[in-house]
């Protein structure tokens, strides 16, 4: 072995790598992405769930139940209602997971010894999110109320709580985890799938020389954009349909709501990520790249939207990062409109973000794409 040659070799490679500066970014990137991912944001043990209270009774045991709630930290709350209607909408919604009602002749009926029941209704779309919660309400009341029942009311703390919290699993009663992977397997599969075929669409074209003859035709950017993205709609619809079939008749997970708004919300969602693949693409400047920017972008959208751990879970700047991803708004309404019957009311709150995401990254490839040509 000839030591020179090799690490001319060597220096050579070296070289190269330092000349292709975004696979070298992509390789550093990633691995720094992983770490800071699984090793801050991913939390399973998930804390400060929001919870609406409906203190129709508003006496010492409720107030004592309501802070021993918040003191275990596994309840936050975020409002105070007039009754259960209105925490019901909350919960549809997606702005509480919890809605706590204590009724107005709970102390009375405490007194008397009559066994009141208080009820805790929880957003069971995401089973991991709720569980270790619900676990844990019965041991925090024993305490909150127990420590009140002195004196005369002594003669209720031995035996059997005095008191009955009722538990409801609201949207997926048994905490199927199925419930909550496969509609949002719909949006992941998506994704990954939208992106990194447009992306890849793009830059084939130009590693085959194809895209001179795009340039050099009287095309605008904003033609070239819709007569790529249209045909990927139609397979977009085309998966999603495989799924939706799949969901219902091989797993069993209802479709409460309407097919038609879900069918609306795809089109605003597929559009999204084509328009992400298509600012790849005019990033990258050939497939491997493209799929490297593919998997950069795909990472978070698995770990930071909900699909695979609960996201209130994760800290505020994981969410906050989150909230910027079309797929975790999408998984609210899909999970939504599936197991909740949402609305058109309920939707909009969600499908705006998605379209922001899409004109922001139509508008920067459209500037790209202009820039080629220019």
């Amino acid at each position: 072995m000839n030591w020179r040659r090799m690490l001319a070799v060597l220096l050579k490679e070296l070289r190269q790598v330092g000349r292709d500066r975004l696979t070298f970014g992509m390789m550093v990137g990633i691995p720094i992405m992983q770490l800071i991912l699984f090793g801050f944001a991913i939390n399973g043990d998930v804390r400060h769930l929001p919870l609406a209270v409906a203190d129709l009774d508003r006496s010492v045991f409720s107030r004592r139940l309501v802070a021993a709630l918040e003191t275990s930290q596994y309840f936050r709350t975020v409002r105070h209602v007039k009754g259960p209607a209105e925490g019901d909408a909350l919960l549809a919604r997606g702005e509480v997971q919890f809605v706590l009602v204590v009724p107005g002749d709970f102390s009375r009926k405490l007194v008397r010894g009559e066994r009141p029941a208080i009820l805790l209704a929880a957003d069971a779309t995401d089973p991991a999110a709720t569980g270790n919660a619900l676990a844990s309400v019965n041991a925090i009341a024993a305490r909150a109320i127990g420590s009140e029942l002195r004196g005369p009311l002594a003669r209720l703390r031995p035996g059997e709580a005095p008191y009955e919290i009722r538990s409801q699993r609201r949207y997926n009663p048994e905490g199927l985890t199925r419930y909550n992977i496969v509609p949002g397997l719909m949006g992941v599969i998506l994704t990954m799938t939208m992106v990194m075929m447009t992306a890849l669409a793009m830059t084939r074209e130009r590693e085959r020389g194809t895209m001179e003859n795009l340039l050099a035709t009287p095309v605008s950017p904003l033609e070239v954009m819709i007569g790529k993205i249209v045909p990927y709609i139609l397979i977009g619809y085309i998966q999603v349909g495989v799924i939706l079939l799949a969901s219902m008749l091989v797993f069993d997970v209802p479709m409460v709501g309407s097919l038609l708004l879900l069918s609306s919300a795809l089109v605003l969602f597929i559009a999204a990520n084509l328009a992400i693949g298509f600012t790849f693409s005019t990033i990258a400047r050939n497939q491997m790249q493209a799929m490297q920017l593919t998997f950069f972008f795909f990472l978070p959208s698995m770990l930071l939207t909900g699909f695979m751990f609960p996201f209130r879970g994760m800290p505020g700047w994981a969410q906050a990062i989150g909230e910027v991803l079309p797929l975790t708004h999408f998984l609210r309404i899909t999970r939504g409109i599936m197991l909740k019957g949402n609305g058109l009311a309920e939707v909009l709150p969600h499908a705006w973000p998605i379209g922001l995401a899409m004109g922001v990254a139509g508008t920067v490839a459209m500037l790209r794409y202009r820039q080629t040509l220019d």
